[in-house]
């Protein structure tokens, strides 16, 4: 017996591989940088009623459509690819082994910190080589069956070798998968030094093994997953509808992560194709939330009764979440866009006040940086850290650059200057591009043209002037709006010349950005890098941002990301708002809205609605 405790001491010694136990941390959560805001012994969220009521049933509104119950493959759309579904707190996904600073449920009053789920705590080293996940016994899935460590290995797996790109992105960083027991779970950095990987380790979907073994994990599919969180899929409607209904024994209930959460017995999400049916449907009371995206239905088309008699609230609530980029992509895999001073012409000849004043009752300020509304938002000339970072690649970069701050030009709203102009057509002229009586053409004789690939039809309003303006300079441009099925086949296959997208950001930026602009990414299918980023400069910049040990090096990396990515014109900056834009019935209460996420999964129903 003795000799046996002896062997297990020093299997644990080699199994962890440290110099030393001290170095080891264990914790009920993880933050990147800086100390945890709520201790091991928290009993609920500051931004939530622990003491919600738990009742009554909830209509949501999800714009398109989906044509598969799996989220996690390239083929097909499922109903969390859908806009603002990730808002509502209910979906297919399986809950991940920790939340905070993943989709499945973000932090509200903290940045790039994650606290236990799945995983009970959590455990590394100082050099950030393994970290070590320990598992909820209780944990179940929805059919009763225990969460194990089996599971989380066979998730890293599955994803890896099946999973949509932006799952491998991070998942390829493991060198090794340890089970070390049927509730511990330990993974192996190919590399240490990276504090991001834990938090994007603990985002991980657990994906329930026996479900999944005899079953084809790429098809597209309607049979609502097998999942452990607090809904279940109880109907659809393909494309059309699906039903949600709350767990009432769900082991996760009583976690301090999830103690005022999820308090409605019933969630039916709706599907509309066309946005002006659905605010038509919203106004006659079909459902109760509505997140408003167009600036001049927000200022002129909430006038109805309800709103008059208080039965309908509309409401502007200001918040610091990093804003999604939006922008023009343009695909640099194309010959014509080679070139970056074909590339900064076209963002000249963008009217962004224009659209802004007449299109947009001036509710939006213009993007001069890729993370909008946040501190990473590069700022005046690079100094200090972030200038020795650029330094490194003054040949590669403009000159320009080092000397000024990056900013749009403006304009009064009523047209590009002729200044501007001149400035557009020179750049052009640099490119190769030479005037004739057929539009602008190169040496070859071919005409510079080009497609803006569109899925959205209100947005052809916005951009019809845009286009305007590049056919009197010579360009031939045109707008062509297809179908989601067809928008989704033809973005995976960078089949497109520019196209409107918005990329999400996040509160901590870090592995998505390789997905959005590593030069590894520019050619694979179904890969978010759009503008097809191609750049060792981009890419080393992207290594100290994921290499970053503190969140002073972190946003001196991300500015000098920001700063190199605006000075080569992937992409034509959009605008952006700071608040939350939001009309819902009066049915609901809530204890306030949290800096980092609109919170509406910790909504509940008024009393007198409660029958």
């Amino acid at each position: 017996m003795v000799f046996m405790r002896v062997f297990l001491f020093l299997i644990s010694l080699v199994t962890f591989n440290l110099p030393a136990l001290a170095s080891v941390v264990n914790s009920h959560g993880y933050a990147q940088f800086e100390t945890l805001k709520y201790d091991a012994n928290f009993t609920h969220f500051d931004w939530v009623n622990p003491n919600a009521p738990k009742s009554g049933t909830v209509r949501l509104m999800a714009f398109g459509t989906f044509d598969t119950l799996n989220p996690y493959t390239l083929k097909g759309t499922s109903p969390i690819g859908t806009a603002d579904f990730t808002s509502y707190g209910v979906s297919e996904l399986n809950e991940p082994l920790m939340v905070g600073s993943g989709n499945y449920d973000p932090s509200g009053d903290e940045p790039a910190s994650a606290y236990g789920l799945i995983a009970e705590s959590v455990q590394y080293n100082d050099s950030r080589s393994w970290v070590v996940f320990n598992l909820r016994k209780e944990a179940r899935f929805h059919d009763g069956t225990p969460i194990t460590a089996k599971d989380v290995a066979f998730s890293y797996r599955t994803l890896l070798k099946q999973g949509h790109p932006q799952y491998r992105t991070y998942l390829q960083e493991v060198k090794r998968v340890d089970i070390l027991s049927h509730h511990r779970i330990r993974f192996v950095f190919k590399r240490a030094g990276n504090p991001l990987l834990i938090l994007r380790m603990g985002d991980l979907p657990v994906l329930p093994e026996h479900y999944w073994r005899d079953k084809d994990f790429s098809k597209t599919t309607f049979e609502p997953p097998l999942g452990s969180g607090p809904y279940q899929i109880t109907a659809i409607k393909p494309g059309r509808s699906l039903e949600f209904e709350r767990v009432k024994d769900w082991w996760g209930k009583d976690l301090a992560v999830n103690r005022g959460k999820y308090n409605f017995d019933k969630v039916i999400v709706d599907f509309y194709r066309d946005k002006h049916v659905a605010f038509e449907a919203f106004k006659v009371g079909s459902f109760d939330f509505y997140i408003e995206h167009q600036a001049k239905n927000w200022a002129n088309n909430y006038r109805f009764p309800d709103i008059a008699k208080g039965k309908v609230i509309r409401a502007e609530i200001p918040h610091q979440i990093p804003t999604q980029t939006q922008a023009l992509f343009i695909n640099t895999r194309r010959a014509q866009f080679h070139d970056v001073a074909t590339r900064e012409a076209l963002t000249l000849l963008f009217d962004f006040e224009w659209a802004n004043r007449t299109l947009f009752n001036n509710a939006y300020q213009r993007a001069n940086s890729y993370y909008p509304n946040s501190d990473f938002s590069a700022r005046d000339v690079p100094s200090g850290a972030e200038g020795l970072l650029l330094t490194k690649w003054r040949e590669q970069l403009p000159l320009a650059l080092f000397l000024q701050p990056f900013n749009l030009e403006q304009t009064q709203g009523r047209g590009i200057p002729r200044e501007t102009l001149r400035k557009a057509l020179g750049l052009l002229a640099e490119a190769g591009w030479r005037s004739s009586a057929k539009g602008l053409r190169n040496r070859l004789g071919q005409q510079l043209e080009l497609e803006i690939l569109l899925v959205n039809p209100s947005l052809e309003r916005i951009l019809q002037a845009y286009v305007n303006t590049l056919n009197e300079v010579g360009i031939a441009a045109r707008m062509r709006t297809v179908d989601r099925a067809q928008y989704k086949q033809r973005l995976d296959n960078f089949d497109f010349d520019l196209t409107l997208l918005t990329l999400p950001q996040t509160l901590s930026p870090g592995l998505e950005q390789w997905q959005y602009f590593h030069s590894s990414q520019a050619m694979i299918k179904g890969s978010k890098n759009y503008a097809g980023v191609s750049s060792p400069v981009i890419d080393d910049l992207l290594e100290k941002l994921l290499s970053a040990k503190t969140y002073r090096a972190q946003r001196q990396a991300a500015r000098a990301l920001d700063r190199a990515l605006l000075w080569n014109y992937y992409s034509i900056p959009n605008w952006y708002i700071s608040h939350h834009r939001i009309a819902y019935q009066n049915r609901f209460e809530f204890v306030r809205t949290p800096p980092y996420t609109l919170g509406l999964r910790a909504w509940w129903l008024k009393p007198s609605e409660i029958k």
